[in-house]
């Protein structure tokens, strides 16, 4: 069983570049100041269903974007347009389209002079002449011969396997009119893997992220799904209520990562959101979690990798389009417990007097000197549920952050130290900032990959951890 094609690289350029596109666009513009945005991606796939695959294949697509800003005294308005597929023939008019789309707009509240080249001291393994990269089915060569091994030792254990694995490669060129010209290449592979009894009656669901499926042992995934499956042979009904609680890397990644989506500085300021200071301000600097436990981003961060400048298709009340190219460093948003920053565009910093911290693509969870696997909690554990993932997760009260959802492909009964039977799903409602004071132990750091938030955000550490009372608000007879 294999992949056969070549590894990813770079494609080459027969139509016109993505840096041509960018630097015509802005010779066409008439505007004050002007950002144009080319990105230029393929996805390579396989999949797969019943211990054999099903279809692979490659992709690929571009677009670009055009900010079009009009100036007037310290006012200024941005118009925004973006298109996949333009021509060389097209760009003129995509500018145009931009520059009218930001006469008729209103005026920027996020206003900022445009990142100049000595402002943007963000350094990055792509220069601007490099041409875009791009993956192949090649990517997963070793490791579908890898997956031919799962898919054998699961048939012989009565199992099957269905799932997909899924490589993305963005090159994105962020050029400006005051001469910045920026270049991100960016990864992006993520494998889900589920096993099923023969009968389908159990489940169990396993996944990872990954830059280049280098780094994936499909095999010891696969012997955990295996486990898994053997632990649900036993069930056991239980009533809803407040449990002791083991979260697996992966369930505590869902949860912090919307916690961290729902911390912008602006919301916080308007008194929007969980992170607002009762009577004005922002918590930044409160306790929020009795362990010392840090919560941070880093564009370096080995294996999770991510744009180390900032790239804004759009305004939002989180992010800025005049910031593109604002410099990404290593943010400490919880540091030893205590809140130490939200997501500050520089409008936002200088509203709340605090450092401009842009979002980053990824997010690491530990504790010193915190270390085990959740194999180690669950030895430590006189009673209480191990969690595998969870799934349709909904906001109920954004000044508290109290998000419900479902549990999904297995919750399990711990017992003197063991696994001694699967139980029924759950309903959840928690809030991950309030279930930081109730964590009461920290394992080991692991890359992993949310479950439900897989589409959109992939690069996350995070450890196992225990938590004290995690709220099983009723049961549920999702499967």
């Amino acid at each position: 069983m294999s992949a056969r094609a070549s590894q990813p690289g770079r494609v080459s350029q027969a139509a016109p570049g993505s840096q041509e596109l960018v630097e015509r666009a802005l010779a066409a513009a008439r505007c004050d100041d002007c950002i144009v945005i080319a990105d230029e991606g393929s996805t390579a796939n396989l999949r797969w269903a019943g211990n054999s695959l099903t279809t692979n294949g490659v992709s690929r697509s571009r677009q670009l974007t055009v900010i079009a800003i009009s100036r007037s005294g310290e006012g200024a308005r941005a118009g925004v347009v973006s298109r996949a597929g333009v021509g060389s023939d097209q760009v003129a008019e995509l500018v145009a389209e931009a520059e009218h789309a930001a006469a008729e707009a209103s005026p920027a509240d996020d206003a900022q002079s445009l990142v100049t080249p000595t402002d943007a001291t963000a350094s990055s393994a792509s220069s601007w002449d490099d041409p875009p990269g791009a993956t192949q089915i090649g990517v997963f060569a070793a490791f579908a011969e890898e997956l031919g091994h799962a898919f054998a030792t699961a048939a012989s254990g009565g199992r099957k396997l269905y799932g997909f694995a899924e490589h993305q490669l963005t090159s994105t060129y962020l050029g400006t009119s005051t001469g910045l010209r920026l270049h991100h290449d960016q990864p992006t592979g993520r494998l889900e893997l589920n096993a099923k009894s023969a009968d389908m009656t159990r489940s169990a669901w396993a996944g990872t992220g990954t830059r280049d499926f280098s780094d994936v042992d499909v095999r010891a995934l696969e012997a955990d799904l295996g486990r898994r499956l053997g632990w649900a042979e036993r069930t056991v009904d239980l009533p809803a209520g407040r449990y002791e609680t083991l979260l697996p890397p992966t369930a505590l990644a869902d949860l912090m990562i919307y916690m961290y989506w729902s911390a912008g500085a602006k919301d916080a300021l308007d008194g929007r959101t969980v992170f607002s200071k009762p009577g004005g301000g922002t918590r930044i600097g409160e306790k929020l979690a009795a362990m010392r436990i840090s919560l941070r981003s880093d564009p370096a961060a080995p294996g999770l990798q991510c744009a180390p400048f900032v790239i804004a298709h759009a305004s939002s009340r989180e992010s800025s389009v005049f910031d593109n190219g604002v410099p990404k460093a290593r943010t400490e948003w919880i540091a030893e417990g205590t809140l130490t920053a939200l997501t500050q565009t520089r409008r936002t910093a200088q509203l709340t007097s605090q450092p401009v911290t842009p979002a980053i693509d990824n997010l690491i969870l530990d504790a010193p000197g915190a270390d085990g696997s959740i194999t180690d909690l669950i030895g430590r554990t006189s009673r209480g549920l191990l969690l595998t993932c969870l799934w349709y997760i909904r906001e109920v009260d954004p000044q508290t952050l109290l998000l419900t959802g479902l549990t999904r492909d297995g919750v399990y009964l711990v017992e003197n130290g063991e696994v001694t039977g699967a139980v029924n799903n759950f309903r959840f409602n928690e809030s991950p900032v309030g279930m930081l004071n109730r964590i009461t132990e920290v394992g080991a750091t692991v890359p992993t990959l949310p479950r439900e938030w897989a589409d959109y955000f992939t690069r996350a550490a995070m450890p196992p951890v225990r938590v004290d009372g995690f709220n099983m608000s009723s049961v549920s007879q999702a499967s």
